[in-house]
């Protein structure tokens, strides 16, 4: 099973939710490769974030994955073949993000941020979980200057067969180096996500570059430092609009030209 993604192009999310009306959108591909198990790589794939009311904000993901499982495997995995690999539309993920405070001078914005993924997938070839599971988090960030940082964290419920209900957060610090470019770097800790999965810890870094007004590039890549031998990485192109084309902007994650001055 992959990692879930948080907020593009990392693992940890932020608080702050789509502009009212406003939307993104994100064609990505991913990749996680764990050592001596298996390589889980989703492409093409889809995000698409709404902000349906102020502060709220849905999303949907669906990916197509590919699970390559290498013919002589290191330790077991729960749910695929030795020496195969298969493909087909991965779980389809829905969430709201809902944020309950505002970032002030001397408090961070805070968010509550529930989304199911729902066994859309093959179970039998590996691709899907086969039950709708759920998560939990709370995230939070705080600005100053050109640096930002958030992070936070949840607990996730999975009863599909195999699978354990685990914790997970994360914390990352971000820079713009100019309008049109950030670099975030973060660590990002879960425990394990089946029965015979460890708890793992990952460093990630990241950037963000704005292409025109409305769309930019994102990428990251991260290798653990406790736990199986994984590494991953993610690659996007993202699209931001509004209602009305001359009020649209761009942002990263999220986060509005008003909410972040200076940004892109």
């Amino acid at each position: 099973m992959a990692r879930a993604l948080a907020g593009p192009p990392f693992l940890t999310d932020d608080p702050v939710p789509t502009e009212y009306r406003h939307y993104e959108v994100y064609t990505f591909a991913t990749t996680e490769k764990n050592a001596g198990i298996s390589t889980t790589t989703s492409a093409p794939a889809l995000e698409l974030n709404w902000g349906a009311l102020p502060n709220v904000q849905v999303s949907a993901t669906f990916p197509y994955t590919l699970l390559s499982v290498p013919t002589s495997v290191t330790a077991s995995t729960p749910q695929s073949t030795p020496g195969t690999t298969v493909s087909g539309f991965g779980d389809t993920e829905f969430g709201v993000k809902y944020r309950f405070l505002q970032e002030t001078a001397s408090t961070p914005q805070i968010s509550f941020y529930p989304s199911a993924e729902f066994p859309t997938g093959n179970k039998n070839n590996g691709i899907g979980n086969g039950r709708t599971w759920y998560r939990f988090p709370l995230w939070l960030q705080k600005s100053w200057g050109r640096w930002t940082t958030y992070g936070g964290g949840g607990y996730a419920l999975n009863a599909g067969a195999g699978s354990t209900n685990f914790f997970y957060g994360g914390g990352l610090l971000e820079r713009d180096l100019s309008d049109d470019v950030s670099v975030g770097a973060e660590i990002y800790a879960q425990g394990p996500q089946f029965v015979s999965d460890k708890s793992a810890t990952f460093y990630n870094v990241g950037s963000y570059i704005a292409l025109t007004k409305s769309v930019g590039l994102l990428f990251s890549i991260g290798h653990s430092i406790a736990g199986d031998n994984e590494s991953i990485g993610y690659f996007a192109l993202e699209w931001t609009g509004a209602l009305h084309p001359s009020r649209a902007y761009t942002s990263w994650a999220g986060r509005s030209s008003v909410e972040s001055a200076g940004r892109f």
